[in-house]
């Protein structure tokens, strides 16, 4: 057990996090390497160059010895986990398997939002952390700034901060050292009754559920009877074993050791991130700790576009959420779609990627409704109800007041932006709660803004009008009472209730306006004409008209009275109200994805 180190590797996106894990796996040699980031094996991630999944793989390092640690052969567990907010939670489950983390900090762009929060995710788990600047390389580099940055943030020495390339494999060696001499071996009782985390899942269409776990206590071999402790499930351990590139199936596994377990489960239910693995004969008393639920930030509605694929959605759903345990779902109905699903995302980044991912993994085509947060509703006898869906309101002389929940959000940035920056946080409705100088030029942001407000586009506008300096995080902080209407849109008459949305009341009006328009461009004509309006309560607040097409009845007409004329424009007319009674409107999906690119 003293020779095994087990940790991972934390940055804000694009330092260079995956980079550096290709040169640990090329120096130690565990595979060659063929591309850029072997470990990043999806086709979305290697199209958008970002890490979506954290991967855990083993290595062996041959250790020359030093004063504190013998030398020998070591076995090192690294985990690679993404750096965008909207994946945070992957990274928090990578944590709570490691005892050390790499904190990666980009030479030319220093400490970011997403550098300040996975670090603390890390000391709230009492990781050892070793310091890294990477991209020392490149011509902007700042070494000297960004190690000032690491002191004051961590409180260092500045002869424990290490300086690396990942593209030319500079300090990578001493990475390999610190790694062995600074991150403690797991502790643990390999005698004690097994206890096992799983911290991630994925799903095989030959050999079932495979879970990744960590090894707190005890061990586990080929065989044997074990159960899952929250489920209370029994299986037997068909195949253990550790994960390289491949899964390599050893015998056993004891204390302090990642690996694999295949016990040929079937059904999606029955494995939860965060579960205990424990045997059938000697269980342990209590699960590991330390695992909080996750907290979905936006919800959106996810319908199949063929309603007889409701139930193939399901189990895409199932099968997608072990392996992305930050999705979470529930069946729901919608007038306009028919039977679909209520989804819970970290963010529109996690809930654009989902969609992709069920598009190309289970070749499901789907329909996604506008995304929003969850409220607070009060009413008239002071009861409060949890509300995803602005569909399921309750009548408006019934609600006492609505309560929507606010983020504090940390905005790092160059001083030159603070003043377009804190435009668009007003503009959202924030309040600047403080401002702080964190280094030379560098400023940190704190609002306290409405989720809401953020849900669509903010992080967009922040990135173009930072030029892409400003970093962002964020945390839900509580919830306020909030003036909030419901903008519902009518096509002909008829709510489309996938369109409707909560809004402040001082935007609402102009937001029903710019809907309409959007949508008058979008829907294609009819036969008849389409009214499209916005609502809130009772009163229409605005109206946009999608001409009828119309053929020229009156063109065999050539000469003779008008009322030839007016008998056949009077038929006609009757015949377009008759089929605007049965006739209804397809809206399309670009309609709905259109609704959240209004500016």
């Amino acid at each position: 057990m003293n020779h095994i180190r087990n940790f991972c590797i934390i940055a804000h996106i694009d330092h260079g996090k995956s980079t550096i894990a290709d040169r640990l796996l090329e120096r130690t040699q565990t595979i060659q390497i063929t591309e850029g980031q072997m470990l990043d094996d999806m086709d979305l991630e290697k199209e958008r160059g970002i890490t979506i999944k954290s991967h855990a793989i083993q290595m062996e390092y041959d250790y020359a010895g030093g004063e504190k640690v013998e030398k020998g052969k070591y076995i090192l567990n690294l985990i690679d986990t993404p750096g965008h907010v909207d994946f945070s939670y992957e990274v928090s489950r990578s944590i709570a398997a490691c005892e050390g983390a790499i904190l990666v900090v980009d030479a030319t762009q220093g400490v970011q939002a997403q550098t300040i929060s996975n670090l603390y995710m890390a000391i709230d788990h009492d990781l050892e952390i070793i310091p890294v600047i990477n991209k020392i390389d490149m011509p902007s580099a700042m070494p000297d700034e960004v190690e000032d940055e690491i002191v004051e943030l961590l409180g260092c020495d500045r002869s424990e901060i290490l300086r690396a390339s990942g593209r030319t494999g500079e300090g990578v060696d001493e990475i390999l050292k610190a790694v062995v001499e600074r991150i403690p071996h797991p502790t643990g009782d390999p005698q004690a009754p097994l206890q096992a985390l799983i911290f991630d899942s994925v799903f095989n269409s030959f050999r079932g559920i495979i879970a990744y776990f960590k090894i707190e206590n005890g061990s586990i071999r080929k065989g044997d009877k074990v159960k899952f402790f929250n489920t209370g499930m029994e299986y037997a351990a068909d195949e253990v074993g550790v994960l390289k590139m491949d899964m390599i199936p050893r015998q056993e596994l004891t204390t302090g050791e990642v690996g694999y377990i295949i016990s040929g489960i079937k059904d999606a239910k029955e494995v939860k991130v965060g579960d205990t693995i424990t045997h059938v004969a000697r269980p342990c008393e209590k699960a590991i700790e330390g695992f909080q639920e996750v907290k979905p930030m936006v919800f959106a509605g996810v319908y199949p576009i063929d309603p007889t694929d409701y139930e193939n959605l399901r189990a895409s759903l199932e099968k997608l959420q072990l392996n992305d345990a930050s999705l979470t779902f529930m069946p729901e109905s919608s007038v306009a779609l028919g039977f679909g699903f209520r989804c819970g995302f970290l963010g529109l980044l996690h809930m654009e990627i989902v969609q992709e991912r069920l598009d190309r993994e289970f070749n499901m085509d789907v329909i996604t409704t506008v995304p929003n947060v969850s409220y607070m509703v009060y009413d008239k006898q002071g009861n409060a109800k949890e509300v995803h869906n602005p569909s399921g309101l309750p009548d408006p002389t019934m609600i006492e007041h609505i309560e929507e929940p606010y983020i504090k959000a940390s905005i790092i940035t160059d001083a030159n932006y603070i003043g377009p920056i804190m435009k668009l946080c007003l503009d959202k409705r924030g309040e600047l709660v403080k401002q702080d100088y964190v280094s030379g030029n560098r400023v940190e942001l704190i609002f306290m803004i409405p989720l809401g407000e953020i849900v669509i586009d903010f992080y967009d506008k922040l990135k173009s009008i930072s030029k892409g300096y400003a970093s962002f995080d964020y945390h839900i902080d509580s919830f306020r009472p909030s003036k909030l209407a419901k903008l519902d849109i009518l096509l002909n008459g008829e709510p489309v209730d996938a369109l409707s949305t909560l809004a402040h009341h001082d935007n609402a009006v102009s937001l029903g306006r710019r809907m309409c328009e959007k949508l008058k461009d979008l829907i294609p004509r009819q036969q008849f004409d389409i009214a499209i309006q916005a609502a809130i309560g009772a009163k229409i607040v605005a109206r946009e008209t999608v001409k009828q097409v119309r053929k020229d009845v009156t063109a065999k007409c050539y000469g003779g009275d008008v009322s030839r004329k007016r008998k056949l424009l009077e038929k006609q007319k009757r015949g377009k109200k008759r089929m605007k009674q049965i006739g209804n409107v397809e809206v399309p999906q670009k309609a709905f994805l259109a609704v959240l690119k209004l500016d």
